[in-house]
């Protein structure tokens, strides 16, 4: 059964910085695909940023610049350093096997002004 456990959110104020992680286990972390995704309050769940098995990457353009996404596969575990961050940024963010179709539960990052 797969599993995905994401850590790193919290509060922090606007221009800051927040890493998140988030450790696969129960699939060949090393063949999917995977992504960070974002829902706020009273939006849709999109995008933020995905990686290939090949660490071919993409960002949402809000994101570009800002954030970067990367994988460690000896250790099951995908990041996102978020830098820079502003208010808009604010949401849960959920880590995602975009080719499995596995999400995590989500954790909150909140930015104040």
């Amino acid at each position: 059964q797969a599993q995905l456990v994401e850590s790193g959110g919290g509060l922090v104020q606007t221009g800051g910085s927040l890493r998140l992680s988030c450790v696969a286990s129960g699939i060949s972390f090393y063949w999917y695909t995977m992504g960070w995704y974002r829902q706020a309050p009273g939006k849709q769940r999109e995008m933020v940023a995905t990686i290939t098995n090949a660490l071919g990457t993409n960002y949402a353009d809000a994101v570009k610049g800002r954030f970067t996404i990367s994988r460690d596969n000896a250790k099951n575990t995908m990041y996102l350093q978020m830098d820079n961050l502003k208010s808009d940024d604010t949401a849960v963010y959920y880590c995602h096997v975009v080719n499995g179709d596995y999400w995590g539960q989500g954790t909150q990052v909140t930015v104040s002004s």
